[in-house]
């Protein structure tokens, strides 16, 4: 066999030296469309997840330990979520009031405080069922601040052409944070305590303020020009498609009082019957999801399935499944935004379901891998559905009603846990869950609007800005073309009264024209 050394002709001994010395050409970049705030965000967001994955897991073998059952950790559970109820639509009016980062910051601290409380009382033994609740509705009360503002931010960081890939990304850099979160919050429960586990999220929650600092909004002078000097919606759905516009800080703080802008929130939300409806069937299945993995999941992990490593191990494999649907949504686009979101939600019965027949551990992991799979589908299509027809000045309003609905239930149904599967035992409390979930998911259907919402075709900047340039419509011409084509108020949402591009999008079994910007003035 001939020698390589001997066969490769003008090689020298410092061949090494001939070689390029730019190391950086072929380091990963970032996609174009990926701007500063969108990686802050994404990035500290994952470093949030870290902990934040395995705190439920910490918290709920905590009161096991401390000689509660299903009862105390539906308490915990319940203050958790009636906090975040009761103060989401104040926390959804301040983020589109002041700017959201700062929100977002404030509230990162004010979880990191709560969270230390309790790994601080957890850890010295001295922790009473009290102060749980107490801690747990403070950690609330800063969710409510911080999950309106965060998916403001996140819509207003990509435009509408790249929203699908972006927030599919953005989700599958959440859950795989989550996947390590998990299993090490398990293993480190079963390891040392979960106390360790609550001060590991206290950490990641402040680092995540302290990146949450650097973010900054978008320079909103040259779109604001630009409508101001257009008018109308034709310059607003150019400028949509152009970038997201208007920054988070642009014209938010001043105007009107909360009153006010909550009315107007309430008139964004109310006016679409698509979107209340979904909130609706989600608040029923996020109650029955709850009960299931966050009051009765444990308490089968701790009886059958041999304690909280085992759960943290399922849990990993539902931010497996997480990741993987985010791998799909970066190349599946459905046409149909809220159909596929809702075959997303049917896969959540799956692990309750898996719970309650006494599965093995490898098929509950398997169904809480669906689960995951299903919850990024609806996520991504969920969160598309909004950018393409939510104004952006509403964002934040509309997504703390969108929250509020969505887990208005869910304290109900950590409390009824408990005397659910007293009188149904465990396994009849998680079938019931099972259902409940796969009812609402098809009871959905039944709204027009949910089967037949469509994804908008972005249009790109230079056909927005020709097309408006070439072919403006007047006020009149554009409320008789949405006349003929038929109204998106098919889906209850209100006309608009002036549009100059209007991208047509097919909702069987009529065209319907839907303006790609907000539709009612911001």
């Amino acid at each position: 066999m001939p020698n390589r050394a001997t066969t490769t002709v003008g090689r020298t001994p410092n061949h090494r030296e001939n070689r390029p010395r730019n190391r950086t050409a072929h380091r990963p970049r970032p996609p174009s469309w990926a701007g500063r705030d969108y990686l802050i965000q994404t990035g500290a967001t994952v470093v949030s997840g870290l902990g934040n994955a395995g705190a439920p897991i910490a918290t709920a073998f905590a009161l096991l330990r401390m000689g509660g059952g299903a009862a105390e950790i539906g308490y915990v559970t319940g203050a958790r979520l009636a906090a975040i109820v009761l103060f989401l639509l104040i926390g959804g009016a301040v983020a589109d009031r002041l700017p959201r980062h700062r929100v977002m910051v404030a509230a990162n601290l004010g979880n990191a405080l709560s969270q230390a409380a309790l790994a601080a009382l957890v850890l010295t033994g001295s922790a009473q069922l009290w102060q749980v609740v107490l801690l747990a509705a403070a950690n609330g009360i800063g969710q409510a601040f911080y999950a309106p503002a965060a998916e403001g931010m996140i819509m207003e960081s990509v435009d509408q052409e790249q929203a699908p890939r972006a927030f599919a990304l953005f989700r599958t850099a959440l859950n795989s944070s989550q996947i390590g979160g998990a299993a090490l919050g398990g293993a480190l429960v079963a390891a040392v305590g979960p106390g360790w586990v609550l001060a590991l999220d206290a950490t990641t929650l402040a680092a995540a303020g302290a990146l949450r600092v650097f973010l900054r909004t978008p320079a909103p002078a040259a779109a604001a020009t630009a409508l101001a000097a257009r008018g109308g919606g034709g310059a607003a759905t150019a400028d949509r498609c152009a970038g997201p516009g208007p920054g988070p800080d642009a014209g938010r703080e001043g105007g009107p009082g909360m009153l006010a802008d909550l009315r107007e929130g309430w008139r964004e939300f109310t006016s679409r019957r698509w979107l209340w409806a979904v909130v609706v069937q989600y608040g029923v299945v996020n109650a029955c999801l709850i009960a299931a993995e966050s009051v009765l999941g444990p308490l089968v992990a701790d009886q059958r399935l041999g304690g909280p490593r085992p759960w943290g191990l399922v849990n990993a494999a539902m931010g497996a499944g997480l990741v993987a649907g985010g791998l799909l949504m970066v190349r599946w686009q459905p046409r149909r935004l809220l159909l596929a979101g809702t075959f997303g939600i049917l896969l959540f019965a799956a692990p309750a379901a898996s719970l309650a027949a006494g599965a093995s551990l490898t098929v509950i992991g398997c169904a809480m891998f669906a689960s995951g799979v299903g919850g990024t589908v609806y996520g991504v299509c969920w969160m598309v559905a909004l950018q393409q027809e939510i104004p952006a000045a509403s964002f934040s309003r509309v997504a703390a009603y969108d929250w509020c609905g969505s887990v208005a239930l869910a304290p109900v149904g950590t409390v009824a846990a408990a005397p659910l599967a007293g009188g149904l035992g465990l396994n009849g409390a998680l079938w019931a869950c099972a259902g409940g979930m796969t009812l609402l998911s098809v009871l959905v259907l039944a709204v027009p609007e949910v089967r037949r919402l469509a994804r908008v075709t972005a249009v790109s900047p230079a056909a927005a800005t020709a097309t408006a340039a070439t072919a403006p419509l007047s006020a009149a011409g554009a409320a008789g073309s949405a006349r003929t084509a038929g109204s998106a108020g098919a889906a209850g949402s209100p006309a608009a009264a002036t549009v100059a591009t209007v991208a047509t999008v097919r909702v069987d079994p009529v065209p319907v024209a839907v303006p790609v910007a907000a539709r009612a003035a911001a």
